[in-house]
């Protein structure tokens, strides 16, 4: 685990880099000596990289999210810092010269124990904050306890690292829980759009539906590869809504092309977890003879004693997605499988079809 007293010296210039994984501590040469963090990407698409950061980027994304937020405060640290987000929560804590309130993971996550270790945070004068994967929201809505209770004080409560359900985050809201929805990634140094707004200084654009990031929170490049410039050019696809908010469509590389007909999975599974009983949801492609790949959807129901029909859950993605997009393969499941801070593996998800 990375502490925040390592940290702190590595963004003063003192001492060695921190990186995530031991693999990543080699030699580095030319421009990468200006990193003082190098962090494992989880190759949840592809073959893992190591991104590069310097001091500058980091600091730089933490005093944005501060100025965002309404100032410097308490962080409680919920989440690994094998990730770029649980790493922020400790960078803003330097930034703020406060000392980060510290979850127990060991054990998973647990609703009961994010209560306890809240309850010293939130003793200390405020703002509040705290980040989480929206996995880790949902099970404090679902447990209506001290754990929502803790929740709710927090001034702000960053949710990243994966696509929150829409029903999720309206429960949430509607309990009083002051959620921020956050986009981005390891190379743009965590979080750096929040609620669909680029943080200050930050630019976002899109080129061929492709969302690139540009400005002082963007980390040096790749260990071994790529020196990044002026804009990073990301693997996700987006629009700018009216009102001028960037809304993530999904990864690129994860558009299923089914019968002529692209669909987006995020479009899919967003108009399923907008529906009564069903609490997560992931789409992928299948092989398929006749289409090219089908549109498969693996469903969390609320109960899963008394799952919504599936029948119903596909005509309510062709009336909002189309009828292109309606699964051809429904399965109900306990959960999905992770792969880093929240994220579903999608893979494992398509094998899980057979």
């Amino acid at each position: 685990m990375i502490t925040i007293d390592r940290l702190r010296a590595a963004l003063r210039g003192e001492g060695d880099p921190v990186a995530t994984r031991p693999e990543a501590r080699v030699p580095l040469r030319g421009w990468e000596t200006g990193a003082v963090l190098a962090v494992a990407t989880s190759g949840s698409t592809g073959e893992p990289k190591t991104v590069l950061l310097g001091a500058d980027a980091l600091t730089t994304s933490a005093e944005l999210t501060h100025a965002r937020l309404g100032g410097p405060g308490t962080w409680l640290l919920a989440l690994p810092t094998t990730h770029i987000a649980g790493i922020q929560v400790l960078v803003r804590s330097v930034v703020a010269g406060t000392e980060p309130g510290v979850m127990d993971l060991a054990p998973g996550f647990r609703a009961s124990d994010f209560a306890v270790a809240a309850r010293p945070v939130l003793a200390r004068p405020g703002p509040h904050y705290t980040a989480l994967v929206p996995t880790q929201l949902a099970r404090l809505v679902a447990a209506d306890g001290p754990g929502l209770a803790a929740v709710r004080r927090f001034d702000a409560v960053l949710i990243g690292g994966a696509a929150t359900p829409p029903s999720v985050l309206r429960r949430a809201r509607d309990l009083g829980v002051r959620v921020v929805t956050t986009y981005g990634m390891s190379e743009t140094s965590g979080g750096c759009v929040y609620d669909g707004l680029a943080l200050d200084g930050v630019r976002v654009r899109l080129v061929d539906g492709r969302v690139e990031v540009g400005g002082p929170v963007l980390a040096l490049g790749y260990q071994g590869g790529e020196r990044f410039g002026e804009w990073f050019r990301t693997g996700d696809l987006g629009r700018i809504r009216p009102d001028g908010t960037l809304e993530v469509l999904g990864r690129a590389d994860d558009v299923i092309i089914s019968g002529g007909e692209n669909v987006a999975p995020l479009a899919v599974e967003r108009a399923l977890t907008a529906q009564a009983g069903v609490r997560e949801a992931c789409v992928v492609g299948l092989p398929d003879p006749e289409w090219g790949q089908v549109v498969a959807a693996a469903v969390v129901p609320e109960d899963p004693g008394d799952p919504p029909d599936a029948d119903e859950l596909c005509a309510a993605v062709g009336e909002v997605v189309g009828r292109f997009a309606m699964p051809k393969r429904v399965a109900f499941v306990s959960e999905l499988p992770l792969r880093g801070p929240g994220k579903v593996d999608r893979r494992a998800v398509a094998s899980s079809f057979g």
